[in-house]
């Protein structure tokens, strides 16, 4: 077994894909988005998982990878062909490669023709492959920029992809309809493009007659690949928040633990968004905290002290996860949720006040 899962980026239309190897934890992450690096690391934390590598199949025209935010906040390796001519990259990967994550691997295979530098990537049991532009559902990439070839395409598509067992799943990079993965056998019958009788003639002359407009950031997004997402100097994204340790929840959310919270107390706003009769009974509340009921929060929130970071908490953090996103809304800037809520506040043994018996 395998954990896999498949991440969109709406923009873009962009699919990433974490897989990780849940005996040694190790993962990796195929075409990650600048945008999403601190929602993929999130997601890692949340499974447990290490990340030790991330791969883009190309240098994308459409969005900037995330590889090298991601190797500041995790410590994993970039990698990508090294026909891409990119820098910053810590591997070059060749046809025939391996990339391991634990005790599985997916083999390196140079599918071109989109651009000069395309891969995909086939999971060692030939269950999964990942084919980036090269193969899309009922479709395939552009070829007319980036050293890109239409016979170079159709060839390693049928070679590298749709010789494959019919029963392989593919995921592409890119669907603009809402589709997200298809099959061999499905494209070998379905994609008008390279699939039933369709021969190499057919494919050029296609292809050289689509006359499409080239990507809207392709004078940002390859430049910035070819660095593999390195931003210029000074340029780095916004910054943490500075006013307390905090993490990222896979759903946007900023937390903090009971520890830091406890910590940092002097100087937080406590907002205790529960009803009054969890305020002082059961698991009692924080000393210091304001009680302010989730459906009343926004029309009070005119108690709040909008120059003074707000930390919010219910019993288990889910409703005071809630209460962050409407006091971001509100236009609070600086607001956290107490991670487990008061739940795990008690389990490790913080201060209460008002709890009962």
């Amino acid at each position: 077994m395998i954990i896999f899962r498949q991440l969109f980026e709406p923009v873009s239309s962009t699919y990433s894909y974490l897989l990780g190897d849940p005996v040694s934890t190790e993962a990796l992450l195929i075409d990650p988005v600048f945008e999403n690096a601190r929602r993929d690391a999130a997601l890692l934390r949340e499974l447990g998982l290490r990340l030790v590598v991330t791969l883009d199949t190309h240098v994308h025209a459409d969005h900037v990878t995330g590889a090298w935010r991601l190797k500041q906040a995790c410590g994993s390796q970039i990698a990508l062909a090294a026909a891409a001519g990119a820098t910053q990259a810590d591997r070059l990967l060749r046809h025939g490669d391996r990339v391991a994550f634990g005790s599985r691997w997916l083999d390196v295979r140079a599918t071109p023709g989109h651009t000069a530098g395309c891969l995909s990537f086939v999971l060692d049991d030939q269950t999964l492959a990942f084919t980036g532009d090269a193969l899309l559902i009922r479709g395939c990439g552009r070829t007319d920029f980036q050293q890109g070839s239409p016979a170079q395409l159709f060839q390693s598509v049928r070679a590298q992809l749709l010789s494959l067992p019919p029963s392989c799943l593919l995921y592409p990079a890119h669907d603009y309809r809402g589709l997200t993965v298809t099959s061999v056998a499905e494209e070998l019958r379905y994609n008008p493009r390279l699939g039933g009788a369709v021969n190499e003639a057919d494919f050029s002359g296609y292809m050289d007659n689509l006359g499409l407009p080239h990507p809207r950031l392709m004078d940002i997004a390859v430049p910035a690949n070819l660095v593999c997402g390195r931003p210029p100097p000074g340029s780095e994204g916004p910054p943490e928040p500075a006013w307390a340790l905090l993490t990222q929840t896979f759903g946007g959310v900023w937390e903090i633990t009971p520890a830091t919270l406890a910590e940092r107390q002097r100087g937080l706003q406590i907002v205790d968004v529960r009803e009054p009769a969890e305020f002082n009974n059961g698991l009692g509340h924080i000393t210091g905290a304001v009680l302010l009921p989730l459906h009343d929060l926004l029309q009070r929130s005119a108690e709040l002290d909008r120059s003074r970071p707000i930390v919010t908490v219910c019993r288990s953090g889910v409703r005071s996860a809630q209460a962050t996103v409407l006091l971001q809304k509100a236009g609070f800037a600086e607001v956290a949720n107490l991670a487990g809520g008061m739940l795990r506040w008690c389990a490790e043994g913080e201060p209460v006040a008002g709890a009962s018996d």
